[in-house]
């Protein structure tokens, strides 16, 4: 793979999580000038100063890149082409508040995050100017600060149209990562969040793999009416169903939200539950790690808040974000609905 052939780009990068290091460590590999955001407990046992990539089997060690806490300090020190937010949702409000004061000396966001709102709270706090959506679709995995394995690689869909998409989907793209243009932002945001929602706030809820919900045909039906109620809202709203790089949304998402269910659950669920396995879904992994918040606020609960703007009900969105936020809250027990799916099921016909 060969160096940029244009000037180098200048990145922060807020997050040093999975996604945050795949994405700034990949850059880094190729000449980009890449400086990690993250908080002081995060880094402090960051001795190393090096980061691992497994990418298809071979190890990349990615030294030249910077790490602090100081965000003040980076902005004012140099120019910055691009900032990648890597954050979780619920950690969106946060960083925006650490940008008070920066808000003219900051360059154009990519937001990398998964969920619908996350654009908007940027665009309120820097202006719309300075907001570029994204989605990234390959998964990849993360044994700690630094060590990256790319799991799949589909690739990371930009926002186009900025004056900068361009040159970041070149920048991309030679870095191995994948990119794809998508003219419009809620298009792009929107079919990511259906593939998020899949095996999602279930697995978490019941404690099962996505494999195990896929299988069942009770919360197979889950998994439907969740999708279809987001599909409604989307027609609503005049949004559309895209593919996304290595991702045939849209072909599933129609099979889904047409095919009766015994019929989908063999034709589709079948081939999910075997590809999937036993990996976690991140509701999952944040509840039994004691998060107390959770990301199903910013998906299952954007869903149930657009619902609610168009006159479109989603029970079963309202019910499983409810239930899980009550469970990461500490107010519901996460002991009281793991292995019962029938449990859950009343519980959802209740909200009804």
């Amino acid at each position: 793979m060969s160096k940029f052939t244009h000037k180098s780009l200048s990145v922060i990068c807020f997050g040093m999580g999975a996604i945050g290091t795949y994405i700034g460590g990949s850059l880094a590999a190729q000449g980009a000038k890449v400086t990690f955001i993250e908080k002081k407990e995060f880094i402090k046992d960051a001795d190393a100063k090096e980061i691992h990539l497994n990418i298809g089997g071979n190890e990349i060690s990615v030294r030249n890149f910077e790490i602090t806490s100081d965000v003040r300090q980076v902005i004012s020190g140099k120019p910055i082409d691009v900032a990648l937010l890597a954050v979780k949702s619920n950690d969106t409000a946060s960083v925006m508040e650490l940008l008070t004061g920066l808000e003219e000396e900051l360059p154009p966001v990519l937001c990398l995050q998964n969920g619908v709102d996350n654009e908007a709270l940027i665009a309120r706090k820097l202006g719309e100017e300075k907001v570029i959506g994204g989605s990234i679709t390959s998964a990849v995995g993360r044994s700690g600060l630094g060590n990256i394995r790319l799991e799949k690689l589909r690739g990371v869909g930009i926002e186009s149209g900025h004056p900068i998409s361009q040159t970041l989907i070149d920048c991309f793209n030679l870095a191995g990562l994948r990119a794809k243009g998508y003219e419009s932002r809620a298009d792009m945001k929107w079919s990511k969040m259906l593939t998020n929602l899949l095996a999602n706030a279930t697995s978490a809820i019941l404690n099962w793999t996505p494999a195990q919900v896929y299988s069942h045909p009770l919360t197979w039906r889950i998994e439907l009416e969740q999708i279809r109620e987001a599909i409604e809202v989307m027609r609503r709203m005049h949004i559309h169903l895209v593919n996304l790089p290595g991702t045939p949304v849209k072909p599933l998402m129609i099979l889904l939200n047409s095919l009766p269910s015994n019929l989908s659950r063999t034709l589709i669920g079948a081939p999910l539950a075997k590809g999937r396995g036993a990996k976690m879904p991140s509701f999952h992994i944040d509840l039994y790690s004691g998060k107390t918040t959770s990301e199903v606020t910013f998906l299952n609960g954007a869903v149930s808040r657009y619902a609610s703007k168009v006159g479109v009900p989603s029970p079963v969105n309202d019910g499983l974000c409810q239930l899980l936020e009550q469970m990461a809250s500490g107010e519901a027990s996460k002991e009281e609905f793991a292995n019962q799916p029938e449990k859950l099921d009343q519980w959802l016909k209740r909200i009804k």
